[in-house]
């Protein structure tokens, strides 16, 4: 087994461990167990990117074994710079939630900690897969511990809110496996992704897949107008599931398009790449306006998120490496500003079990240390420089300039709406006098919560400050993308 393989089931096998102890009683071992599960998986991950050859164009850390003979499915993983770092975020996030949990869940913690260390092996096997019937049965399992987190964690309407998410992300995925079974047919039997980069395919074919893909991927993203799932999940799901799906989730669908929708559809992605321009506008510029009326936090960041996942479509579709480079970094800066903002959001309901704005008012009075950290993800959240909100959103703006003064124009938009409901919100909850006597009984961040809040706070300040390193792993990979979408692969 490669390092790969070890990334994807060290979790999901301590993750079935969990299961299998069980019981309540046992919950201090439990959280033991998924914390040394989560940190191991971690540093499983490091050496991906200690020994990853920024100078490389092909795959790196292959595993290329027989699964199914009979129909050439093959075991195959392997990883380039458009994958790698998706792979540490989730291993990271994953630590994050599990510390997150420690005193918060107090139930079927087992349950609990063993389905979010499935969920992140299943997520590390998505970024890995390079055989498509392998990439389709991980993308899909990723939503039986997501649904399982929301149905049973989840608030007053959990359940209707599982059903919708599990509904609108399975539908989607359905023309997916059409798609893939096509070019199985198409390539004479293979479902290797990297064969399928290379098949001359007619308009009209390459028009039926980049849609039957989009189906899948911009659900999950989620674009407008089929976002109306991630609201409704976010609101019901507990922290750590609401960490998970805006930190990691989400990005299934990004890098959905970046392996499978312009690679293999090159033709049909420039030919349509105005649609998926106008769809990523509308996200930054009118679900921004939603975000500002929303009086519930969590509905706030969860429309926030999807204008800034908008800001990631706009610079893949833009085709220049200043645009796919700046919203890969939006997709990893929003992993962990998202998330952070998540985990404020829950620091303050565990304390007073509401998530209205209108419940808050001058907590920094009572909780100083605590308003430092969310006043900081609040700026991220709006792009400050010097933090990583501000790198991709620059790159992709930067990108769309060179294309489209206009684009670029409406896509800045997000940085005017992103500080109107963020600053809106931080205003409301954290400045002012005390406005109740909740607030004023508010104990400020145990040794806990301010642990993993710095850990975040360091990760958005490195990544605004040097993003060098990011930047410097992907770049290879995105210039060879390009290149290959540039060609026109149309049979003569």
């Amino acid at each position: 087994m490669g390092l790969l393989s070890v990334a994807i089931w060290l979790p999901i096998v301590m993750g079935v461990l969990l299961l299998a102890v069980g019981r309540d009683e046992h919950a201090g071992v439990v959280r033991w167990m998924a914390l040394a599960a989560a940190v191991l998986s971690f540093f499983v991950t490091l050496p991906l990117i200690t020994g990853f050859d920024t100078a490389a164009t092909g795959m790196q850390f292959i595993e290329n074994l027989p699964w199914i003979d009979r129909f050439n499915v093959r075991y195959h993983l392997g990883v380039d710079g458009l994958s790698v770092w998706f792979i540490l975020l989730t291993a990271f996030i994953t630590i994050i939630v599990v510390i997150a949990a420690w005193e918060v869940i107090e139930e079927r913690v087992a349950l609990y900690m063993g389905a979010f260390l499935i969920l992140s092996g299943l997520m590390v096997g998505v970024f890995s897969a390079l055989d498509g019937l392998l990439f389709y049965v991980f993308f899909e399992a990723t939503l039986i511990p997501m649904y399982i987190i929301i149905g049973v964690w989840g608030g007053p309407r959990r359940v209707y809110a599982a059903f919708k998410f599990f509904l609108y992300t399975l539908l989607g995925s359905l023309l997916m496996l059409v798609a893939l079974l096509y070019l199985y047919l198409q390539s004479g039997g293979s479902f290797d992704v990297q064969t399928w980069h290379q098949l001359p395919l007619p308009m009209a074919a390459q028009t039926l897949l980049f849609f039957a893909f989009f189906a899948a991927f911009s659900v999950k993203v989620p674009m407008w107008p089929v976002h109306t799932w991630l609201p409704d999940a976010h609101v019901e799901a507990p922290t750590g599931g609401s960490v998970v799906l805006a930190a990691i989730m989400l990005k299934l669908g990004a890098y959905g398009f970046l392996r499978f929708s312009m690679p293999i559809a090159p033709d049909a992605a420039r030919e349509f790449d105005w649609l998926m321009i106008t769809l990523s506008l509308i996200a930054v510029v009118y679900i921004g306006l939603v975000a500002l009326v929303q009086q519930d936090m969590k509905k706030l960041v969860a429309y926030s998120s999807i204008a800034h996942m908008g800001f990631v479509t706009l610079g893949f579709f833009i085709f220049s490496d200043l645009g796919v480079g700046g919203a890969i970094v939006q997709m990893i800066s929003h992993g962990f500003v998202s998330g952070a903002m998540f985990l404020c959001i829950g620091v303050l309901y565990d304390r007073v079990h509401s998530r209205e704005i209108a419940s808050y008012g001058g907590v920094v009075n009572t909780m100083p240390k605590f308003a430092a950290f969310a006043v900081f993800f609040a700026m991220a959240n709006c792009g400050l420089p010097g933090t990583g909100g501000f790198v991709g959103e620059w790159m992709v703006i930067l990108g769309a300039v060179k294309v489209d003064f206009w684009i670029a124009g409406l896509a800045a938009t997000t940085l005017v709406f992103g500080a109107a409901y963020t600053l809106w919100m931080v205003k409301r909850v954290y400045f002012g006098d005390i406005a109740n006597e909740n607030v004023r009984e508010l104990t400020d961040l145990n040794d806990r919560e301010f642990f993993m809040l710095a850990l975040l706070a360091i990760a958005v300040l490195w990544m605004g400050v040097y993003p060098k390193p990011f930047t410097d792993v992907m770049q290879t990979s995105i210039t060879e993308l390009l290149r290959h979408v540039a060609l026109s692969k149309l049979p003569a």
